[in-house]
């Protein structure tokens, strides 16, 4: 339940923040399970107010993002380095969908399909997607392609998956990997890809969020909550891409983030069967 000043309890805070790293890195949605989590869990979090949902969900970008700038700082640095102009054409097309769609359409996508069944079938669906484009595109070694032969059009495929992961259970990591695989790069190749395309999109939108925050105050009550799922995604975000950095290594097959999608889906398809039956009677 929310606190007596409508808050985030803190041990719920933790925990969604703990969430976010692993969910934000990996092509399995972080905005799907922050919904998801408390729904199927029976917390109140929908019934908080909408400003202070978004003001902690920023908080959770926020944290993520710095993690994952952290963990990349060498690539970071040397891709600033070496900037030229094809890189930069890269960098603009992947950053440009996202948002210009974000900004014209983003809340509106939120109000429509930002319920349990819609993240459902934006996880499905993303699923399928990411399994055909993974298991149709070459291995390692096997005729794929390198991140550094990244061109503009790789870049606008990559902006128009993370416009596309607006929609709250498509993923921006899975949609971007999805992307990538498509486009016929590796898997450690698509992975990289997909963090450097994601960074700015997830700087941008905390900045951005955190500027409209900043003009209507956060209440107090808010600010431990903030802190807290703030802090826990930075530390899971680093901890996950140092794991995730060692799994890519082994080359795995995406299937394994596809199934563990439609198993969560079907599970929130059928606890709203259970719900309209039980509303029925």
């Amino acid at each position: 339940m929310p606190s007596a000043d409508g808050a985030l309890p803190l041990r719920h805070a933790a925990m969604l923040g703990l969430l976010q790293g692993p969910t934000e890195l990996l092509p399995v949605s972080s905005s799907a399970h922050t919904t998801l989590i408390p729904w199927l869990a029976g917390w109140q979090y929908a019934r908080l107010d909408g400003e202070r949902r978004k003001s902690f969900e920023v908080a959770l970008h926020a944290g993520a993002g710095a993690a994952l700038a952290i963990h990349m700082r060498s690539e970071l640095l040397r891709d600033a380095a070496r900037l030229d102009r094809r890189r930069a054409g890269v960098i603009a097309l992947a950053l440009a969908p996202p948002a210009l769609a974000g900004y014209a359409l983003g809340p509106a996508i939120e109000r429509a399909l930002g319920g349990p069944r819609s993240i459902a079938a934006g996880l499905a669906g993303g699923a399928v997607a990411m399994a055909i484009a993974d298991r149709r595109a070459p291995g390692a070694g096997h005729g794929s392609r390198a991140q550094e032969q990244a061109s503009a059009r790789d870049g606008l495929a990559l902006g128009l998956a993370q416009a596309a992961a607006l929609i709250p259970g498509v993923s921006r990591n899975g949609a971007t990997l999805t992307a990538a695989r498509a486009r016929g790069f590796d898997r450690r190749a698509a992975q990289a890809l997909s963090w450097h395309a994601g960074l700015p999109v997830i700087f941008g939108a905390s900045v951005l969020k955190g500027a409209r925050m900043r003009r209507t105050g956060v209440p107090r009550g808010q600010r431990a909550a903030l802190a807290v799922g703030g802090a826990a995604a930075f530390l899971s975000t680093l901890a996950s891409a140092r794991l995730l950095d060692r799994r890519l290594r082994d080359d795995q097959p995406l299937w394994s983030y596809s199934l563990y999608r439609c198993l969560l889906a079907a599970l929130v398809v059928s606890r709203l069967r259970d719900r309209d039956t039980a509303n029925a009677d």
